[in-house]
């Protein structure tokens, strides 16, 4: 049972060879973090028994309140939750609570997308009041989102 970066060792078919003008970027980005390696961007997590789960993309950060925080966190906690099938956490402008290098003119609040397990007998009202005080409990009262849209799975 381990964490890390997920990095492949050999090239195939379809890996990126460049990024359009900027090769030395590409460099930098892919290549130089783990020499010898090809760095995805994205976290894994492999199991005792050799399987791997993608955990989320370790450079995907938002900034709230001067805060900042990895959207995989958010959804980590936002997965536990008994309701929840799966998460997406991204960051959403805001003009005064933070600001992100996506949107580096507009500061970020986070917006939660939630796929519902079928039968489970929440609304959108419940599930978004037990998702904002879950963050608030492991992560921070900051971290809970100003917007949470609930789908159901199906």
């Amino acid at each position: 049972n381990i964490s890390g970066a997920l990095c492949i060792s050999k090239a195939w078919p379809g890996m990126a060879r460049t990024i359009y003008n900027d090769h030395k970027r590409f460099l930098e980005t892919y290549l130089t973090p783990y020499p010898g390696f090809f760095f995805t961007g994205d976290g894994v997590y492999r199991t005792s028994e050799g399987y791997y789960q993608l955990t989320g993309r370790l450079d995907d950060i938002i900034n709230i309140s001067g805060h900042r925080l990895g959207t995989a966190e958010v959804e980590d906690v936002v997965n536990h939750h008994v309701a929840v099938a799966e998460s997406a956490v991204i960051g959403y402008p805001h003009e005064i609570k933070g600001e992100g290098k996506m949107f580096a003119f507009l500061p970020l609040l986070s917006y939660v997308f939630v796929v519902l397990k079928e039968d489970t007998g929440y609304t959108q009202e419940t599930l978004s009041a037990d998702l904002r005080e879950l963050i608030s409990k492991k992560i921070a009262k900051y971290a809970a989102p100003e917007y949470i849209q609930v789908t159901r799975a199906g």
